[in-house]
C-alpha cells in the first residue's frame, strides 16, 4: 500500500513540475489534446498504461 501512496505522490510531483515550470507548454498541450480524437486519446492511454506495466514489471520484476 505505501508503494501505491509514493507512485501518486510521484505522479504529482511529475505533474506540478510541469505546470509550475513551463505554464505556457501545459497550455499548449491541453489546447492540442482538446482537438485530438476520443479514439486517439484512447489510444494514447492504453499504450501509457501498457508502458507503466512493462516498467513497473522489469523493476519489480
Amino acid at each position: 500500500m505505501s508503494d501505491l501512496v509514493v507512485a501518486i505522490g510521484l505522479v504529482l510531483v511529475i505533474e506540478g513540475l510541469l505546470w509550475s515550470l513551463f505554464p505556457g507548454v501545459g497550455r499548449k498541450l491541453l489546447a492540442v489534446t482538446a482537438g485530438t480524437s476520443e479514439s486517439s486519446l484512447r489510444m494514447a492511454g492504453a499504450v501509457a498504461v501498457a508502458l507503466g506495466v512493462a516498467v513497473v514489471w522489469l523493476v519489480r520484476g
